[in-house]
């Protein structure tokens, strides 16, 4: 027998738009009342008709990731951080894989998503650039990863910082002569490559070194990537005594390409990246870490926030949240005296 919601109502002993409430979620119902309605409701095997709760609703209950990249580690582990809390309150995923943000047409236009979603969550790419601004005047909650906008809610590291970190950690090692792998030479709108090339330069400043602009390679944030620019470093007549690669996966085709050519990471050319990569303990790599699937999960409660509100009410939960992050050091970076002894 296939029970209905005024099954589930009767048998509560409450109104069916408790139940409804209760088994979406929503506010505005008594917490012993909401057990006792999801009680019932399992007993009698019954679920929400996705349709009709939406049609109730007035929602559809989905929400559009937008990212530059949706098979990299970075862009992966932060949609499994948005999935952990989405999931529960049954929103589903609406993903759009723009690419080469330096390329506008690939954001999907407003005409795509009006009526399609609920909320918008942009990971990694500029507010400012023009066809993410008319995302976000669409009226739409929106969540911010890795870029601000005034009165939106946004969850990001301070990358300046994380590249000034990394590249400081070898200057106190004993390196000079210190190389970047970055994105790639033209300007796009992926702002992390930017930022943490800055935090280089700053870092090489304040120590008063020259920035070489032949210890510059790019790496495209792909292992091969690293390793080609690895590779391009060490043909040069003066290669450098270190590197700091602007992603993990960037540092390990850079330490894939020192070992091909009969060098140890760490004690002939030191190799730091940043991001925590879940295979960077395994390959002993020095990393900034960045607590990526929080990002995912914090950018979604905060999504899910404005979602509870009025428009006229979610700035309340705008706030600009910055994560820490931590240097983690491991033998990809041994002290220059120890590595020549």
């Amino acid at each position: 027998m296939a029970y209905t919601i005024r099954d589930v109502a009767a048998a509560a002993g409450v109104s069916t738009a408790t139940v409804s409430r209760a088994l979406r979620g929503l506010p505005h119902v008594n917490p012993q009342t909401r057990e006792l309605v999801r009680r019932v409701a399992s007993d009698m095997d019954y679920v929400v008709s996705p349709s009709a709760s939406r049609l109730a609703s007035g929602r559809t209950g989905t929400i559009a990731v937008i990212a530059p990249f949706i098979a990299r580690w970075f862009f992966s582990t932060v949609l499994s951080g948005v999935d952990s809390v989405l999931h529960t309150h049954d929103i589903d995923l609406l993903v759009f894989e723009v690419g080469d943000p330096a390329i506008a047409y690939r954001i999907p236009p407003e005409r795509r998503l009006r009526g399609r979603v609920d909320g918008l969550l942009v990971v990694a790419l500029p507010s400012e650039e023009s066809a993410v601004a008319n995302l976000l005047d669409l009226g739409l909650p929106v969540s911010l990863i890795g870029a601000t906008a005034a009165g939106v809610p946004s969850v990001s590291i301070d990358d300046v910082a994380a590249g000034q970190t990394a590249t400081q950690h070898l200057i106190n090692v004993g390196h000079q002569r210190i190389a970047i792998i970055t994105g790639q030479p033209k300007p796009t709108g992926f702002t992390p490559a930017t930022d943490r090339e800055r935090g280089y330069a700053t870092a090489l400043r304040k120590a008063g070194l020259t920035q070489d602009p032949q210890l510059r390679s790019f790496g495209y944030f792909t292992v091969a990537g690293g390793e080609q620019a690895m590779t391009g470093l060490l043909a040069h007549a003066q290669p450098p005594t270190a590197v700091f690669a602007a992603s993990d996966e960037m540092a390990f085709g850079a330490i894939r390409a020192l070992r091909r050519h009969g060098l140890r990471p760490g004690q002939d050319v030191a190799v730091v990246g940043v991001d925590g990569h879940d295979l960077s303990d395994l390959l002993d790599l020095t990393t900034v870490t960045q607590p990526v699937r929080d990002l995912g999960r914090m950018a979604a409660e905060a999504l899910l926030a404005q979602l509870q509100l009025p428009m006229a009410e979610r700035s309340r939960v705008a706030q600009a949240t910055v994560v820490p992050t931590t240097l983690v050091v491991r033998s990809s970076t041994v002290p220059v005296l120890l590595a020549e002894s």
